[in-house]
């Protein structure tokens, strides 16, 4: 999926996480970033035999619909999702990308049914985390409550970003931002910050950010012409970190195309 630093091989690491059923959360490598980051090391096998997990996901399959019952959390293990609701005239509009050790499934919490569906962008694997036995858990366990709530607080906050993105940010902007922040969740996975594969297609891209697929291309080849990115197809590679993290905050200008 992405170019993986030399601590563990891409392929090594999507083998063992799509194809292990025994991977638990004590030996989970994403464990430094998911809900196991609250816990103490006797808390963590409380937390793991509540969590369910199924076969991977294949592209395109669902975790949960929009208006199911709501009844668990999902935490990514491996590959990619996003989150979309359906319009009034039945138009997708995707609300969120999800990649491996962030939790999704939080919309459905005020209204016992999920607010959106989530899935799966290439083959991911996820840990289903039923929330009524997670509430009993974080009663016992103070942290593991703090910590959920700071991931709630962490999706409004990113929402809110998304809002002022989209009503006045332009379009570089907000690709650069977008890019920005994968570069920094990859670097949070020990992952290469500066060389990955974007999971998800420039139509997609588009319609998170409401944008054309054409400005999307358009903005893409200038970054490239500007010496920001290297570009070939869906492999990325950002050549000017500082230059790209000031496009995204609407410092400078970059060299139109």
């Amino acid at each position: 999926m992405l170019k993986f630093s030399d601590q563990v091989p891409a392929a090594e690491h999507e083998q063992r996480c799509r194809h292990d059923y025994q991977i638990s959360c004590n030996n989970c490598r994403l464990a430094s970033i998911c809900l196991p980051i609250a816990l103490e090391a006797s808390d963590i096998d409380q937390l793991d035999s509540i969590v369910q997990r199924g076969r991977p996901l294949q592209k395109g399959e669902h975790a949960y619909r929009e208006h199911d019952v709501f009844s668990a959390v999902y935490a990514v293990r491996s590959g990619t999702l996003k989150a979309y609701r359906v319009t009034d005239d039945g138009q997708e509009q995707i609300t969120g990308f999800y990649f491996p050790g962030e939790i999704l499934g939080m919309d459905g919490i005020s209204k016992n049914r999920h607010a959106s569906s989530a899935t799966a962008l290439e083959t991911a694997a996820i840990c289903e985390i039923p929330f009524e036995r997670l509430g009993e858990l974080s009663a016992r366990i103070p942290s593991l409550q703090r910590h959920f709530f700071q991931l709630m607080s962490q999706e409004i906050a990113y929402d809110q970003q998304l809002i002022t993105q989209l009503g006045k940010n332009s379009a570089e902007q907000r690709i650069a931002a977008l890019l920005v922040s994968i570069s920094a969740r990859n670097s949070e996975r020990k992952l290469s910050a500066t060389s990955f594969r974007l999971p998800m297609s420039r139509a997609d891209i588009g319609n998170y950010l409401g944008l054309t697929v054409e400005t999307v291309s358009r903005v893409f080849g200038r970054f490239q012409k500007a010496g920001l990115l290297a570009v070939d197809n869906k492999e990325i590679s950002i050549l000017d970190v500082d230059q790209l993290r000031n496009a995204a905050n609407g410092i400078g200008g970059v060299t139109k195309a």
